[in-house]
Order: C-alpha cells, then sequence, then structure tokens
C-alpha cells in the first residue's frame, strides 16, 4: 500500500469521526496512557484551536484502532 493510499484511510476515518486528520493523529497519539504529553507548533490561533479539538474526540472503538493498526502496518 502507498503511503497515499494510508493517507486516504485516514482522512476517511477522521472525516467519519467528525475530526481533522491532525486531530485524529494527535488523540491517537494521546489514547496510551504512558502518553502525558505531546508538542504541537503552531503558528496561526487556527491551528492551536484545531489541535486542542482532538480533547473532545470520542474514543476510538475497536474497529477504528484495527484500521489505523492495519494502515500503519501496510504504509
Amino acid at each position: 500500500m502507498s503511503n497515499l493510499t494510508a493517507l486516504g484511510r485516514y482522512q476517511a476515518l477522521a472525516d467519519a469521526r467528525g475530526q481533522t486528520l491532525a486531530q485524529l493523529a494527535l488523540a491517537w497519539v494521546l489514547r496510551h496512557d504512558a502518553m502525558s504529553s505531546i508538542l504541537v507548533a503552531a503558528s496561526k490561533l487556527a491551528q492551536l484551536d484545531d489541535a486542542l479539538g482532538a480533547l473532545k474526540a470520542a474514543p476510538f472503538n475497536t474497529a477504528e484502532l484495527a484500521a489505523i493498526d492495519a494502515s500503519l502496518a501496510l504504509a
């Protein structure tokens, strides 16, 4: 699978969750119990607002995590 194909799958999942791709990525990283913080760089207030939107995301369900893990393994 190409990286573009994997990216398309992530975008579709983000869309289905009502998130931006950045929010999906941040929520995925923050779901790990060992992860206490992440560094986010923003040059515009809108980018920071978008990143903070990841905190409002519903928890990932099993199917979503399986889809992300499958795409990561093939990318």
